[in-house]
């Protein structure tokens, strides 16, 4: 056996920068758009005239019980995104499941705040893309620059 230890990873070839920096870059969204779904949620929770109101659509909810679905969906989100900015593998999967049910819950939030709804939408699918395309390299650069702390 050899103390010989790849700086490259397993694959043999070094993570690219771009690719590590795009899951620090869905982190990142994922931990602000938690915080501003959130914050979302809070307003609609305390103050339920803030929204407008739309007449007949199909998923018409009071603006508290959108509060709610905004809060709890926020703060899931904003955790994942600390785990995938410290490279956890079940973060990046409930990170991409987080923002796929982000993505959709704005979509049927859309009349009630539509310019809102839109761009957390199109963040959500680039923070699926990040995660889905990059994710694994992200961990790999972390797991060897852990290895070559501990052989140093």
């Amino acid at each position: 056996m050899t103390d010989d230890v790849s700086q490259y990873g397993p694959a043999g070839r070094e993570p690219s920068g771009w690719a590590v920096g795009f899951t620090v870059f869905a982190g990142v969204m994922m931990i602000m758009v938690g915080a501003w779904q959130a914050l979302s949620g809070l307003i609609a929770i305390f103050e339920n005239e803030f929204y407008l109101q739309t007449r007949n659509y199909l998923f018409e909810f009071d603006a508290t019980a959108w509060g709610w679905i905004h809060l709890l969906l926020g703060l899931l989100v904003a955790f994942a995104g600390f785990g995938v900015l410290s490279g956890q593998t079940w973060a990046r999967v409930v990170g991409i499941t987080l923002a796929a049910l982000s993505a959709t819950a704005n979509f049927f939030f859309i009349p009630y705040y539509p310019f809102w709804a839109m761009l957390i939408i199109a963040v959500d699918v680039l923070v699926i893309w990040a995660l889905a395309a990059h994710g694994r390299e992200f961990r790999e650069l972390r797991d060897t620059e852990a290895e070559y702390r501990m052989h140093r």
